[in-house]
């Protein structure tokens, strides 16, 4: 059964961390794939995955960038793929499916923010072509392998950006309205809560369960789009021009951001659960006036919205799961 976005019990909070989240966790035996996991808050996450011992595959755009970062941590592999370029998900995903083995865990990290217009091979716009389709044809690829974990999770990274915008289903490419890097990006974080939502119903039967997830506001290199003055405007740097904590308000450090991912990963609490968005290693209640920034607006967990953006990523894909 999907699960209301009403929180739960957990043992953690917004100023949890990653090691706390992972102490107990046994991962030995299980595959996990981490997109994004070189850097930032999938760094962290797939630094975690590996110390609980699982094995853990990176796909990287920069295969010698991804290793530069990962160094030499036991049970990590970096294999080359560009979220962007179909071709290229699609023999990341055959290489993977060729080798037998079952897959319990994607964490979907990888992103891109607020990026100047471009577009892809098929003429999608980059920020929901990459954080969104690209993300979708990975799953859609890997399922096989995700089934026959026969209890496997996938984790959309989605962001508190979803509030900027719902999917435009009528100019989803802004080949008609103006461009606007903003709306887009909110754009495609709501489209990582619809997957979400959409991939739990169609997979909780053969035992994959889905979760989206806000991880904070950290300052991390999903902000190379951004001008010193466009960082300034979120007031995330202190009088010296470092990040500031408060966890509470979502200004996190890297280990805080990565944890409720991974909570969404390995919780025991959310076993017989999905669908749902989460922050603060918990599931998030509805946004209202009255939890301000904090919660998930209703166009990003909408189900009719949800099958909606599965028809046309089916229909511009050519792949379901």
């Amino acid at each position: 059964m999907t699960t209301p976005q009403k929180p739960i019990h957990s043992h953690f909070n917004a100023d949890s961390t990653a090691d706390q989240v992972m102490a107990g966790i046994d991962l030995h035996g299980t595959l996990a794939i981490v997109t994004g996991g070189y850097s930032g808050i999938g760094l962290v996450t797939a630094k975690s995955l590996a110390g609980a011992g699982a094995r853990v595959i990176v796909p990287a755009r920069d295969p010698a960038r991804a290793h530069a970062a990962l160094g030499t941590i036991e049970g990590v592999e970096v294999l080359e793929m560009d979220l962007l370029q179909p071709a290229s998900v699609a023999a990341f995903s055959q290489r993977l499916i060729k080798r037998g083995q079952a897959i319990s865990l994607l964490i979907n990290c990888a992103g891109v923010m607020a990026a100047p217009l471009s577009r892809d091979a098929d003429g999608h716009e980059s920020q929901f072509a990459t954080n969104h389709l690209g993300h979708y044809r990975l799953t859609c690829g890997l399922w096989p392998a995700l089934v026959a974990a026969d209890a496997a999770r996938v984790i959309a990274m989605s962001s508190r950006g979803h509030q900027i915008a719902g999917v435009d289903f009528d100019d989803i490419d802004f080949m008609r309205r103006p461009y606007d890097k903003w709306q887009a990006y909110g754009q495609s974080k709501t489209a990582n809560a619809l997957f979400a939502k959409e991939l739990d119903k169609r997979g909780r039967d053969q035992g994959v369960r889905a979760f989206s997830l806000h991880p904070g506001q950290i300052l991390t290199e999903l902000g190379r789009h951004l001008s010193p003055a466009e960082i300034a405007a979120f007031d995330v740097l202190d009088e010296h021009g470092q990040q500031r904590l408060d966890p509470q308000n979502g200004l996190k450090t890297l280990e805080q951001g990565a944890a409720t991912g991974l909570w969404c990963a390995t919780s025991k609490a959310l076993t017989n659960l999905g669908g749902v968005y989460c922050e603060d290693c918990n599931i998030a209640p509805l946004s209202t006036p009255e939890t301000g920034r904090k919660g998930v607006a209703t166009w990003a967990v909408d189900p009719e919205y949800a099958q909606r953006l599965w028809a046309v990523s089916e229909q511009w894909t050519g792949m379901t799961v």
